[in-house]
């Protein structure tokens, strides 16, 4: 049994771990890269330290190859009325890209030319997220419509894209819904018939649902995160690289409030309770990556500022007051995030000598 004193005195130990740390002689910070846009991206995907796209409002997509030196910026025509809150890319020239409004387009020639892939019959169709498997194999995720929420599939490398049967979708509760604040409630993991995506809720209820094998069916597992409320739930999902998953959230209109905005679990059906200093705040995005020096290293975003955890997730230190929507990472742990007004940043985590 451990006491309560037992329990306070490792408290206080992690709080002194996180003053020290954060008082030491040089604090990182992001490096703020020259953006070729003004509008919000909250649209990210990083596919090496090298390649880089984000998406974002009034039909706009940038993309870096030199690890966001310079960038090239494009308007999809006939898109520049629409928030693409979402982007996945497969490499230096493919990339597709999600509309709130129920549309996503595909290049294939690195910006210069794009295809309208799908588009929603149905016009109160709202898409969250778009993400890949591997070439072949993506899901887009929508909010709920008649009590399930929104799929698309594609298993031809995003040229055609499909609805899954109704009852095959998961099932939303009244209120329940996904946020595209940073276009990562939805995670993938796995390959061939290994494939499992991950999709974060909130609002009414905030859930953490998991496909089964082949998209047909879905488990949800209720979460620690705050819910109850429209602006209140989980907003990003991280797989972590040393397994598990890792979670945050919080309610977007209080930027600085920290009370139940991470949650942390193996496999999603029972939560760690071993977050000792969480995020400052309300955070939209999270991404983990490993190096030489620590297992798991953490970004998380938000409105107002970042944190950086060394330890999986567990103690999380002030970072850079900066605000981002978006944060991704190499597997080398490079992090990149994206914000509103067209902000771009990069982030070496990897130790230096």
């Amino acid at each position: 049994m451990i006491t309560r004193g037992r329990f306070l005195t490792r408290r206080a130990a992690a709080l002194a771990l996180a003053l020290c740390a954060c008082s030491g002689p040089a604090r990182a910070q992001w490096t703020p890269l020259p953006s070729p846009t003004n509008v919000s991206l909250r649209g990210l995907s990083v596919v090496d330290a090298r390649t880089v796209w984000a998406s974002g409002a009034k039909g706009t997509v940038v993309h870096s190859v030199d690890g966001g030196n310079s960038w090239r910026l494009d308007t999809i025509p006939g898109a520049s009325a629409f928030d693409l809150r979402s982007i996945h890319a497969r490499d230096s020239r493919v990339a597709h890209v999600a509309a709130t409004a129920g549309r996503i387009w595909r290049t294939t020639d690195a910006g210069a030319t794009w295809s309208l892939r799908y588009q929603a019959a149905d016009t109160s169709v709202f898409l969250d997220a778009v993400d890949f498997w591997d070439d072949r194999h993506g899901i887009a995720l929508g909010d709920p419509i008649g009590g399930r929420f929104f799929l698309l599939v594609t298993d031809d490398g995003g040229d055609t894209w499909r609805e899954p049967p109704v009852a095959s979708r998961p099932v939303a509760l009244e209120g329940e819904a996904a946020f595209a604040a940073s276009g990562s409630s939805l995670a993938l993991q796995g390959t061939g018939d290994s494939m499992v995506a991950w999709i974060g809720s909130g609002g009414r209820s905030a859930r953490l649902h998991r496909s089964l094998p082949h998209l047909s069916g879905w488990t949800a597992y209720e979460t620690p995160m705050r819910q109850g409320g429209a602006a209140e739930g989980i907003f990003s999902i991280a797989i972590l690289p040393t397994g598990g998953l890792f979670l945050v959230g919080g309610n977007y209109s209080q930027d600085d409030s920290a009370r139940a905005n991470a949650a942390t679990s193996v496999t999603g059906a029972e939560w760690s309770t071993r977050i000792a200093v969480p995020p400052r705040g309300y955070r939209s995005g999270v991404a983990f990556a490993s190096t030489p020096a620590y297992r798991a290293v953490g970004l998380a975003v938000g409105p107002g500022g970042s944190d950086r955890s060394r330890d999986g997730g567990v103690t999380w230190l002030a970072f850079d007051r900066a605000g981002y929507h978006a944060v991704r990472a190499t597997r080398d742990a490079i992090f990149f995030a994206s914000g509103s007004e067209g902000r771009l940043a990069r982030f070496d985590a990897r130790p230096t000598r």
